[in-house]
């Protein structure tokens, strides 16, 4: 199907633009449409960085396609000769409750990423920096890090262009599904494009596109990230002093320190309330300001005080078991649904982007972790 296929993919975020890639290097005619560009200010993909690890608990699956996606995205880097990973290790820091962490080692010993078991006291040794007067144990994650993701999203274009594939800044809608099968998509240019498949990676805008299948079943949700200064000439708080940090107490705090001399990056990944992918407003609240400075005070005590560079609203796009959506569209088999990215789905892109392609041009069967089904349970 590969040489013959034209595939038309929606959104170039993380998904759909691995997607594209992957499929034009399988040997398919495809057409990248997204509204906005590649990691736009609006995407869950745009923005600065984000945490690549392997540690998820239970969820075996993420920690697969983790290792999966950290080999895709060094080889890619060497092919595209683009730094886009920083592997200063991610540090898992436990004070009480440690059930997610504990679930997590077998799977990382499993996949073969490297990591460390730390007690509060070596912590402590190791990041005087950082408050540990709580930290019971922590794991340190030694092929984790970051990745910059809008310039990723950008690279991924590039390498995408080069192979022959096309790409058009167009507003998309889906057409009429007839007889088991999609007909085409409207294009706000007023055209209508035909293809073979269609892949639908749309962010949080999914459930707009397709109200009755997946509606609410995607949640654009609010997110901040705060971005503070560090004293002049201390390196202390620096990517060649300390690892990306996560805090998985009673919300879950985590932060990149450095990313190119950026500031000091702190978020909650508490889910937030609703938000308007398209028209809302990006302005960072008081509260949000207050809550991140009194963790930062706590944390790391010497950064107490420490001014503020930057403040942006982002968003997540929510499933509601924060489970990955790949599905085929119930009433049309040459469409593919996929979402659900849950505020965790950047780093995977690669391995998605191969998996959703292998579905597309094998005619391949959802995983049942990600399939619509388990919502009708």
């Amino acid at each position: 199907m590969a040489e013959r296929a034209h595939v038309v993919v929606v959104g170039a975020g993380a998904f759909g633009g691995w997607t594209a890639w992957h499929l034009r290097r399988r040997g398919a005619r495809v057409t990248l449409l997204d509204a906005w560009g590649p990691g736009n200010s609006r995407a869950s993909s745009g923005g600065e960085t984000r945490v690549i690890r392997g540690t998820y608990g239970p969820r075996r699956v993420y920690t697969v396609l983790a290792a999966r996606s950290l080999a895709l995205w060094r080889e890619h880097e060497r092919r595209w000769k683009r730094q886009l990973y920083y592997p200063i290790g991610v540090l898992w820091l436990v004070e009480e409750d440690d059930q997610y962490e504990r679930a997590a080692l077998p799977i990382l010993k499993e996949t073969r990423l490297a990591f460390e078991e730390l007690d509060g006291a070596e912590t402590a040794r190791r990041y005087p920096q950082i408050n540990c007067e709580q930290v019971r144990w922590a794991i340190l994650e030694r092929d984790a890090g970051y990745l910059t993701a809008r310039l990723a999203c950008e690279a991924v274009l590039a390498g995408f262009l080069e192979e022959g594939g096309e790409y058009r800044q167009l507003a998309v809608r889906p057409g009429d599904v007839v007889a088991g099968a999609m007909r085409g998509v409207a294009l706000s240019d007023g055209s209508v494009l035909r293809a073979d498949a269609y892949v639908f990676a749309a962010g949080p805008w999914l459930g707009r596109l397709f109200p009755d299948v997946i509606g609410d079943l995607v949640r654009p949700t609010r997110q901040e990230v705060f971005f503070f200064g560090t004293p002049p000439g201390d390196t202390r708080f620096t990517e060649e002093a300390m690892p990306v940090w996560a805090d998985h107490g009673a919300r879950f705090m985590y932060g990149i320190p450095g990313n190119r001399w950026r500031g000091f990056k702190v978020a909650d990944d508490t889910r937030g309330p609703p938000f308007d992918p398209t028209a809302g407003e990006r302005q960072a609240t008081a509260e949000g300001l207050r809550a991140a400075r009194a963790y930062l005070g706590y944390r790391f005590p010497g950064l107490a005080g420490a001014p503020l560079l930057e403040a942006r609203v982002c968003q997540y796009e929510q499933s509601p078991d924060e489970h990955f959506i790949i599905d085929r569209h119930p009433g049309a088999d040459n469409v593919w649904l996929v979402g659900g990215g849950s505020g965790h789905g950047f780093k995977h892109g690669p391995a998605v982007g191969e998996l959703v392609a292998a579905h597309v041009l094998d005619h391949g069967v959802p995983d049942p972790q990600f399939a619509l089904a388990r919502f009708a349970r």
